[in-house]
């Protein structure tokens, strides 16, 4: 049987970047989203707030921590990859289910504080 496994994101990072390097050199780049839904139940509007974990590799990871912050919008593609493991503090099976991302897209411009992280003078080559 076939099967697909795409996944597209629109939304705020949820926390600075988290950037590490692999013991065989590779950057990973450790970060959530969190995307809005709004939506009308018995007449009165509401919104719905999904926080998504999320992970980079490579040169898209080093992008996306070096002009990404907290706050900062981004658009995604990638794939939903399942974890499972021990926990060695307790014994127990933990799981996490989290996005790879494949390719991104800046969204938006600065956020105007000083803290901001700078924007690039040139858009970086990521594959989108």
């Amino acid at each position: 049987m076939a099967s697909y496994n795409k996944v597209i994101l629109m939304g705020n990072l949820t926390r600075d970047p988290e950037l590490k390097n692999t013991a065989g050199g590779t950057a990973l780049a450790k970060f959530g989203i969190a995307t809005n839904e709004t939506y009308t139940s018995q007449g009165e509007r509401k919104q719905r707030t999904t926080f998504v974990d999320v992970v980079a590799w490579g040169k898209t990871g080093e992008t996306i921590a070096k002009y990404l912050k907290k706050g900062s919008p981004i658009f995604l593609e990638g794939r939903l990859e399942f974890s499972s493991w021990k926990d060695n503090a307790t014994g127990q099976n933990r799981s996490k289910l989290e996005v790879v991302v494949d390719k991104f897209q800046f969204v938006g411009g600065s956020s105007g504080t000083n803290d901001a992280k700078p924007a690039p003078t040139a858009a970086p080559e990521v594959p989108f």
